[in-house]
Order: structure tokens, then sequence, then C-alpha cells
């Protein structure tokens, strides 16, 4: 029979004079916005989160996203044709030209080539149509409800639009893919022939900035994904139709870094207690945490942990297997569990039976004849 404990984590205590206005959100330009915790996609802040709005090139994280899903060797050579051509920004590509998915793919995080992007997708997919499937595809599977994609650049469409709290998402996703993850925190690189330099200013202007993607067009304003990382904690913001994106960005980092720290619910392999055991020699088996647990929390919020786990267990007990769980709820919503695992192996070792026993099977027509001197031992 398991039982239920629940106990009150006290975490993230502060005196009162911490709790004041230097924690309130900052007051930005952004139309729409988003702050959201990456480990736990956490929203710290939101503005207007939800609502369908042009994203400019911010779009080409998605294109990014697909390529490398769709087409894992980076090496892959791909020529530049006619209609890969594009308005707006662009890598110079010459027609002919023909470059690998890597070199594409810098041209693309960038340079926010608009030309490198249809090039992506024409080479990755046969043809432009088809890859801007795959994207609605992919968002769809992500959970970006109010996306679609028109066109793997950004350039303005009636049918091309997403929200912040799906361009968080989106980040979530990118962050994910260790190629991308270093593309969009590369400052400066030489590809094809060409030194492309990043967009993203705050590589430069925040510290702990691990860069992501901009955009902008007259219908869009300026738009930004960024993400940033202090200590053990990434940030994810996401800013649309904003006219002072760097300074928003940089204000929103500091303010969740500092109201909403991550805490340490719960440690991979921390021995958690012993357990009696029946049905074997050895009495006790421990039990310990599988993973981390993590959650950015206010500094006015507590943590209670339900436990789960049986008062005794029988043997045999297999090490890994699972004994119960630790979940954590703040309030009434639960925001992270680990389960617990028994960390030895126990057998069933029950003593033997006695000569009495054996000579009793025996007359039953049952187990092994117990030895003369052993039953002499027992009578003389």
């Amino acid at each position: 029979m398991k039982r239920i404990l629940v106990f009150l984590l006290v975490v993230g205590l502060l005196s009162p004079s911490c709790l004041g206005a230097e924690n309130a959100p900052p007051g930005i330009s952004a139309e729409a916005a988003i702050l959201m915790d990456a480990e736990s996609g956490r929203i710290l802040y939101e503005r207007d989160a939800h609502s369908k709005r042009l994203i400019a090139s911010t779009t080409k994280l998605m294109t990014a996203l697909v390529a490398v899903g769709s087409t894992p060797d980076l090496e892959k050579v791909i020529e530049m044709k006619p209609e890969y051509q594009a308005e707006g920004s662009s890598m110079y590509l010459k027609v002919g030209e023909k470059l690998t998915l890597k070199e594409l793919l810098y041209g693309l995080l960038l340079a926010s080539g608009n030309d490198a992007a249809l090039a992506i997708a024409g080479g990755c997919a046969g043809d432009v149509e088809t890859f801007v499937g795959w994207m609605n595809e992919w968002a769809a599977d992500l959970g970006m409800e109010n996306t679609h994609f028109a066109n793997p650049n950004g350039l303005d469409h009636e049918e091309h639009y997403s929200t912040a709290y799906d361009m968080a998402l989106l980040a979530q996703a990118v962050l994910e893919e260790e190629t991308l993850r270093e593309m969009v925190a590369t400052r400066s690189i030489t590809a094809a022939g060409r030194s492309l330099t990043n967009h993203n200013k705050l590589l430069w202007q925040y510290e702990g900035c691990r860069g992501m993607k901009t955009g902008y067009t007259d219908a869009a304003g300026r738009t930004l994904v960024s993400c940033a990382t202090r200590g053990n904690q990434t940030l994810i913001c996401v800013t649309l139709k904003d006219r002072d994106d760097w300074k928003d960005h940089a204000a929103l980092f500091d303010y969740g870094f500092k109201a909403w720290p991550t805490h340490l619910l719960a440690r991979s392999g921390k021995e958690f207690r012993a357990l009696p055991v029946t049905g074997s020699l050895i009495p006790q088996v421990k039990v310990e945490t599988a993973s981390d647990v993590v959650y950015p929390l206010s500094l006015k919020e507590r943590v209670k942990a339900s436990i789960t786990l049986p008062q005794q267990v029988e043997a045999p007990v297999q090490k890994g297997d699972i004994a119960g769980k630790i979940t954590f709820r703040v309030g009434e919503e639960e925001v992270g569990e680990t389960y617990l695992l028994y960390t030895a192996d126990i057998p069933a070792d029950l003593p033997g039976p006695t000569l009495f026993q054996q000579m009793r099977d025996l007359l039953r027509g049952r187990g092994e004849e117990p030895s003369l001197a052993a039953f002499c031992l027992k009578v003389g």
C-alpha cells in the first residue's frame, strides 16, 4: 500500500525590503511581448502575447529548424537558381553558385539572407512550396496554434503570421538543436567567401546573450527573438513591433533573472530515504531521485511537495525500478516531478527449510531426502 505525504518547501525567502518596486516588470515599447523561462516554459511576463502579427525575418528560425530536421547532412551542396533571388536583406548569392547547407544557414541566421532562405527551402524539399508546408507541420507539432507560414523568409503576406507566445515555443525548439544553438550565438564568421556579421546587437550589448534572430519590415516593424543565460537559468524574450527592442530585451532579462530566479527542487541521484523490505535477509533498500527538477519562482511563492511511496516493499527488488515519485506544486498547479528509484538489487532470500520441514516434505512425497548425518545431529 502506498502512502502520500505532503510537505512545504520554503524557497526564495528574502526580507520584505526585497519585494518592492525594483522587482516590478519594466515599461517597454513593444506592442506584443513575452518573457519565458526556457527550461520550464513558465511565462514570467507577457503583453498581448497571443495576438496574430507579422513577424518578419524571425521566421528564419523556423526555416533553420526545418532545414536541420529534414536534412541532417549540413555538407549537402545546393545550387543557386534564378527563382531563389529575393528582395530585402540578402546574402547576395549568384545564379549557379553552389554552397553547402551549413554555409547557407549562416547566411540565413547572421546576414538574414532572403535569398539564402529560398535556396535552403528549395534545396531541402525540392521546391519552396513543399518546404513551407513542412514549416506549418513543424509549427503544429510544436503547439504553435496561432501561426501560419507563407514563405521561408518572412516577407509580408496576409497568410504569414505568428504570436509572441508561439515564437517563444519556436525559440525553445531551436535551443534544443545544438547546431542552431551555436549558429545563432555566432557574432561573425567567414562562409562561402563572405564575411558575415550577426545583426543581433545584444550579442555585444548584453552579458550572457546567446543570440537568436532579428527582423524588420515596414508593416511588421522591428521584431526580435532572443535568449540569455545567467547561472543555470536561460530566459527567452520575444518582442513584436517594438521601436526600442535592444533596450526592452535587456530590461526584461534583468527583470526575469532578479524577480524569477530558478530554484533546484530536486537533484538527480540524491538519496531520499530507506524502505523496509520483506521477504529477504536484507532489511532495507534505499531510494533516490531520478532527475533534476528546476523551476523559476517569484520571491513570494512557496512550493508543496507530495511524496508517493509504499510503506514497505517485498523482495525481489531490482535496482533502477520505480519505487514512487515526488510531485511539486505551486498552489494547485503542478510544476515538476521526479521518480524515486531503488538503488540496489534485493533478492528474495528467505532462510532454507528446517530439518523438521524437510522430513515432513519427504513423508508427503516432495523435497530432497535429508542426510543421515544431519538427522543424527538433530536427534542425537
